[in-house]
């Protein structure tokens, strides 16, 4: 037996044949132990040069003159082989002496990682639990080399090996290597579907965050298999179906398979669609003695016939909720209730409003916030210390702390008080990056090349405040822009806006050259619930200098008037349903604003805009029409070629610069307008292609004109009348990385003889 157990230990040599060969010897050798215990009169320690003999005893739980069983010896051993010291441990009672010998891990020197080109040491280290100085424990190190390979996954790179290795030091130390065998990325090959037929595989797979590979994997960085992200998909699946009438929607289960060579993932989800339901009755019912429902029945949004959504249902019970606040009804709380009608496929909607516990906010504690000031977070948490407790707006509070986007993470969660009445809401938050700083370089088939420079702080001072600063200069211009935003003025949504702009055009082939300064702050607050009104007011100075000697007289005669300083108030009001309206597949966007000048020169100046988009074909197709116009009238002074519309590709496309609208008939020179109006129809589509390219088709018509010159000094203008063009043209878009590029090829309809046409647009902008 004892030849055996020796044989083992020699043959093997590993930590976990010792420590078996040890637990023999210890049974072996404890044989002798009478059954009434063995006593211990002295204990021997052998072997430890680290760790003290105290140490040891204190790991054993034992002291001499204790009396020990058999069992009692091997506990003992387990318990110091527990702590991780000792790669052997042996319990021999000799006589009346307890014998305990130890071999004691090695200290890490130091630990290192080869082989990694892909991670780096500092990100690998993070998951490394080993630590120089600290013993070396093969669990640990086998843990270790796990977390190791599991971050090469969480990477796509799923066939990496990691080796952990030591190589012995003196004084019983060692260095700790992991060797990493890095392999390529394993990507997503195909993403497919079962059970969808509503809305095709390209639709679905759009609204994903995974994507599958293709040509632009080593653009695209969502590519690679990952758990987390597979189970966001999910979500973002059945919220997709749910909102657009689909009740019983369901995930079934994902399968995920590697192909036969292992170097690419097959995702396949499967679902069960269910039926499409319709809002059918929809009403309000009041359980509370004594509470009309009639006013919360006029507040509720949701209207029989529309696509049934759990989204506007739960903006309705919001809704609800604020009414009852507001007319003094407390602890009300609203209960959905869904009749289902499967004949005609409709869901009766039933708002019962019922009596909620009596319970009370005791305090807001605010943790994690380094650099946010509490009041920033107090701001967007509906409820106040000693308000009645509302766990939706306790939700609706995290949603909007979380809309802020200072931080990466956030929990609002209530507990209980000091008595049952009472809550505590605590919102614990982890800080993210809120500034960038960034330099690039642009170009525009307009202005030319041109280097940007810009800086971005969206939480300055922990003020919840916005600060942007952008330089930017091409060939032909430059310009300078500063804005700061203060988004909660006086503890309530009331933005403060400050904007200071400065520019200057600098052409050697223009007819002039331009500087303009503008100073505008201004306020900005809801007038309801998707609109907003914004109050400015605007200083700005013009300059109209080096006019060329061939320019028309009438610019001649304008920058002979010198440098004008102008003084305005104005306001905008703004209604846009494209982000808070109860219709994912559609949105409308209205925006009408007016400049009234004073001083020198009196103007008003007017502008207005009206877009539609929807979202047709299963969603596969977007039609989106915008009507866009403004108007300049003077009631002292006039304008001049600064202060006119011009219209260039980003009003109308197919056109230069400056290309149709007023001509000085002499020169040919263009004016601009005091009017200008143009409207836009346009579709985007798929061309077919796998969606994680980026690629869709597009094509559009523009009609429109700019006209109405004013003071003409007696010269002759041409096209000063409306005078509609027409362009039409197809669009290529592509989303990268780097920003969105749209590539447009047109052909003019309708163009008058001195019109300056343009075949091809693009604007293309990057960072670096």
């Amino acid at each position: 037996m004892y030849k055996f157990v020796g044989r083992l230990v020699a043959q093997k040599g590993s930590a976990a044949c010792r420590i078996g060969a040890v637990a023999l010897i210890t049974s072996l050798s404890t044989g002798a132990v009478s059954a009434q215990g063995f006593i211990v009169n002295d204990v021997s320690i052998d072997g430890n040069l680290r760790v003290a003999d105290g140490t040891i005893l204190t790991y054993a739980g034992i002291s001499p003159g204790d009396s020990l069983s058999t069992g009692a010896l091997n506990d003992a051993a387990q318990k110091i082989r527990a702590s991780g010291l000792f790669e052997s441990v042996e319990v021999v009672p000799t006589g009346g002496t307890l014998v305990i010998r130890v071999v004691e891990y090695p200290t890490i020197n130091r630990i290192n990682i080869e082989g990694n080109a892909r991670l780096r040491d500092s990100d690998l280290m993070q998951v490394v639990q080993s630590e120089p100085r600290r013993v070396y424990n093969p669990t640990q190190a086998e843990a270790d080399t796990a977390a190791i390979t599991e971050a090469y996954a969480q990477q796509g790179r799923i066939n990496a090996t990691v080796t952990p290795s030591i190589i012995p030091l003196s004084d019983n130390r060692v260095d700790l290597v992991f060797v990493v065998t890095e392999s390529a990325v394993t990507e997503i090959e195909r993403i497919s579907f079962l059970g969808n037929r509503t809305y095709s595989e390209s639709r679905l797979r759009r609204v994903l965050e995974t994507k599958q590979a293709g040509a632009l994997r080593a653009l695209i960085r969502r590519d690679t298999y990952s758990p987390d992200r597979v189970a966001a998909d999910r979500e973002l699946l059945t919220d997709f179906y749910n909102s657009r009438g689909y009740p019983d929607f369901v995930v079934q289960n994902v399968d995920v398979a590697l192909t036969r060579e292992r170097d690419a993932y097959l995702v396949t989800y499967n679902m069960r669609e269910g039926q499409k339901f319709d809002f059918g009755r929809v009403t309000v019912t009041s359980e509370i003695e004594g509470l009309d429902p009639t006013p919360y029945q006029n507040a509720i949004r949701v209207r029989s016939g529309a696509t049934y959504s759990p989204v506007p249902i739960e903006t309705d019970i919001t809704r609800i909720e604020r009414l009852a606040v507001n007319r003094g009804v407390n602890f009300l709380q609203v209960e959905p209730r869904i009749t289902r009608n499967p004949r005609d496929l409709t869901l009766d909607l039933n708002y019962v409003l019922t009596r909620g516990p009596r319970i009370f906010v005791e305090r807001i504690d605010i943790e994690g916030n380094g650099t946010t000031l509490d009041r920033v977070i107090r701001n967007r948490v509906e409820v106040v210390e000693g308000d009645p407790f509302n766990p939706r707006a306790i939700r609706d509070s995290a949603s909007r702390i979380r809309s802020l986007g200072f931080f990466q993470n956030v929990d609002v969660n209530a507990r209980q008080g000091t008595s049952e009445n009472q809550v505590i809401v605590d919102v614990d938050v982890v800080e993210g990056p809120t500034g960038s700083l960034s330099f690039g370089a642009n170009y525009n088939t307009d202005t030319g090349v041109g280097l940007v420079a810009s800086y971005k702080q969206s939480n300055f001072q922990g003020r919840g405040q916005r600060l942007n600063f952008d330089l930017s200069t091409a060939e032909s211009n430059r310009r300078l822009a500063f804005g700061f935003t203060e988004p909660q003025l006086l503890g309530r949504d009331l933005r403060l806006g400050i904007d200071l702009s400065y520019a200057t055009t600098d052409n050697e082939n223009a007819l002039y050259d331009t500087e303009n300064l503008r100073f505008s702050p201004s306020l900005s607050f809801p007038v309801s619930e998707n609109g907003r009104l914004t109050v400015l007011y605007a200083l700005e100075y013009h300059d109209l200098t080096d006019v060329s000697s061939s320019a028309s007289q009438i610019i001649h005669n304008e920058a002979a008037e010198g440098a004008v300083t102008t003084n305005a108030l104005g306001y905008t009001y703004s209604f846009d349903t494209r982000r808070t309206g109860l219709n994912p597949n559609a949105g409308v966007l209205l925006r009408f604003g007016q400049e009234f000048g004073f001083g020198d020169t009196q103007f008003i100046k007017s502008t207005a805009l009206a877009g539609a988009e929807a979202k047709i074909l299963n969603e596969e197709v977007t039609l989106r029409a915008t009507l866009e116009g403004g108007y300049l009238s003077y009631q002292e002074g006039s304008s001049r070629v600064t202060d006119r519309f011009f219209m260039g590709s980003r009003v109308m496309r197919g056109f230069e610069a400056g290309g149709i609208g007023p001509r000085d008939d002499a020169t040919d020179d263009a004016l601009g307008g005091n009017a200008f109006a143009v409207l836009r129809l346009e579709t985007e589509f798929p061309l077919g292609l796998p969606s994680e390219y980026g690629l869709s088709g597009g094509a559009f018509i523009d009609y429109g004109s700019v006209w109405e010159v004013g003071e003409t000094y007696g010269e002759a203008v041409i096209y000063d009348e409306f005078t509609p063009r027409a362009v039409a043209g197809v669009s290529l878009f592509w989303t990268t990385p780097i920003g969105p590029l749209r590539f447009n090829f047109t052909e003019a309809l309708d163009a008058q003889e001195r019109d300056n046409t343009k075949a091809f647009d693009v604007t293309i902008s990057t960072s670096f």
